[in-house]
């Protein structure tokens, strides 16, 4: 038998990379760590004691990446906590579509545009600005759990 035969297209995702395990006490300030199903930053640790039933509990409050809202956890430290693998990644900015999507253009030369424009309003505001100025932008896309989202922008404009 060849290998020729024994062909498979996967179109499934079993969400394997999505995120990893990490014992709760090794985790600090400014890790990433999935709370209530969304990958968070770590802005806050502080561990307890180990009281009478054995386990030192490790208290976190994590700010989530995509929405900004707080959330908490209470994990044994000795325990698992599943951690988020989050990329950035740039591209350069093409366009900004009247329905809310921006066309961004990837390292190989493709285009990417099934990125809605951020929800950050700070962002938003510099991001429109400078695409009417005609400036060359470069935005920073956060990737995570299968969500995607503009998280910052710079100007690589040449020198006027």
């Amino acid at each position: 038998m060849s290998d020729d035969e024994h062909q498979f297209e996967s179109k499934a995702d079993a969400g394997a990379s999505k995120t990893f395990p990490q014992q709760a006490g090794t985790i600090r300030k400014g890790a990433h760590l999935v709370i209530k199903g969304r990958p968070c930053k770590v802005v806050e640790v502080s561990t307890s004691k180990t009281g009478k039933h054995g386990h030192a509990k490790c208290h976190f409050v994590a700010i989530d990446i995509f929405t900004g809202k707080k959330l908490e956890d209470i994990v044994p430290s000795s325990h698992n906590c599943d951690v988020p693998e989050v990329v950035r990644t740039d591209y350069q900015l093409i366009d900004i579509s009247n329905d809310g999507f921006v066309s961004l253009l990837t390292d190989n030369g493709q285009t990417k545009d099934d990125l809605r424009l951020p929800t950050d309003d700070a962002i938003l505001t510099q991001l429109k600005d400078g695409f009417a100025e005609g400036k060359d932008l470069v935005v920073t896309v956060m990737s995570a759990m299968g969500e995607e989202q503009i998280a910052a922008l710079k100007d690589i404009g040449g020198k006027n």
